[in-house]
């Protein structure tokens, strides 16, 4: 891995139809375990791309059976300049997170973060789910960060846009030492994830978790496995997210479970069972949003929906649309994440009757998690060497 490991591959652009206001994609070949179906070109790209095929490429994109050919990972080595990022949106409940890796080799179609790749001249498509980012200083930048003198603590939310728990976290370990430098400090920190990696760094969390700082949340969209798979394609199953749960519960680690997005008509219908499911397995709280479709978002899965399911691609986008105010995305921040309508309603209610019946709460942890533990890193040092903190 190094700071221009990766390689350029030629860009596909969609086609995209306007008919009588309604945007229509074409349908494309889906990859084996990748998500997104095209290459859509981000939104500050100065050229267009157009896809010809001049019989010459067959070999090379397609295997014997005729399958688009897989699609190589590539991780590049990044050297961030900054590590905490701030926010102040009234519908979050956190305020800072850290984001070790920019880019999810998981592949969900629907992820928000999707169009932060247009940033760095990339496909928020394939690219996003193939060209990994490692912010390989991120320990060093945290270590920083937390000893300044006018540092005030307060819950980091670690892989908040981009899973922490990705497959190339096995082998870089970067989150892994984020959160040692937070358990040393008595920081607290939250995570969620899809990933049945965060199971490693129990000796990390448990103890955070006797101290109350720390909270985990597993996303669970489906309990379909088939679904899953064309869905979150490289994330763990659905019965192996139900199984971190009662591991890291076990360990006396809280556990919430985010019950998201919620789709019409695709896994909308799973909603009761997702809570019951996941309460069963010992979450104690839960949350839940609906699909959101921003910026590129939008016609990426627009075109995975025509791929996958042609025959309620409409019947979807509708609904979504009818939560939205007649419009694809709206981000707005009193409806982002819930909509508005009736059917947004609808989801409501049906998720607060579906946590009441588990005996759940619904998601709220935050203000629960202590900071008033915190010891600055050098601090942190000397006490774990002498086992002895001095009073200045």
């Amino acid at each position: 891995m190094g700071k221009s490991s990766y390689r350029k591959v030629p860009l596909q652009i969609t086609q995209v139809l306007e008919t009588e206001g309604e945007t229509l994609s074409k349908v494309f070949d889906a990859r084996k375990g990748r998500g997104a179906v095209s290459n859509l070109q981000g939104r500050y790209e100065t050229q267009q791309r157009v896809g010809f095929d001049d019989g010459w490429g067959k070999a090379d994109e397609a295997d014997e059976d005729g399958e688009p050919s897989a699609l190589r990972t590539i991780v590049t080595e990044e050297i961030a300049k900054s590590i905490l990022s701030r926010n102040k949106s009234p519908d979050l409940p956190f305020s800072v997170s850290l984001n070790p890796y920019r880019g999810c080799e998981h592949g969900c179609v629907y992820c928000f973060a999707r169009p932060t790749h247009a940033y760095l001249g990339l496909s928020p498509g394939l690219d996003f789910e193939s060209r990994i980012f490692a912010k390989t200083n991120a320990p060093e930048l945290l270590l920083k960060e937390l000893a300044k003198l006018s540092y005030v603590p307060e819950t980091i939310t670690v892989g908040i846009n981009t899973d922490a728990y990705q497959p190339c976290e096995r082998e870089l370990q970067i989150t892994r030492r984020v959160l040692q430098i937070l358990g040393d400090c008595g920081h607290p920190a939250a995570l969620i994830t899809k990933s049945s990696l965060i199971e490693r760094d129990i000796d990390i969390l448990a103890p955070m978790a006797r101290r109350k700082q720390v909270i985990a949340a597993v996303t669970i969209a489906t309990l379909d496995p088939a679904l899953a798979r064309k869905l979150e394609p490289r994330a763990a199953a659905p019965a192996r997210r139900l199984r971190v749960i009662r591991t890291l519960v076990e360990a006396g680690i809280p556990v919430s479970v985010s019950v998201a997005p919620m789709i019409p008509f695709l896994n909308e219908p799973e909603l009761e069972s997702i809570v019951a499911a996941a309460a069963e397995a010992g979450a104690s709280r839960a949350g839940y949003t609906v699909l959101r479709l921003p910026w590129e978002v939008n016609p990426l899965f627009q075109q995975w929906l025509q791929t996958h399911f042609p025959e309620r691609a409409n019947r979807v986008m509708n609904r979504i649309r009818e939560m939205r105010g007649g419009k694809d995305n709206d981000s707005d921040f009193a409806t982002r994440m819930r909509g508005e309508g009736v059917w947004a309603d609808l989801i409501r209610q049906r998720f607060e009757k579906a946590v009441q019946r588990s005996s759940m709460r619904e998601r709220g942890w935050f203000d629960t998690l202590d900071a008033s533990q915190f010891i600055a890193p050098a601090r942190a040092a000397k006490a774990s060497r002498s086992g002895q903190l001095d009073l200045f």
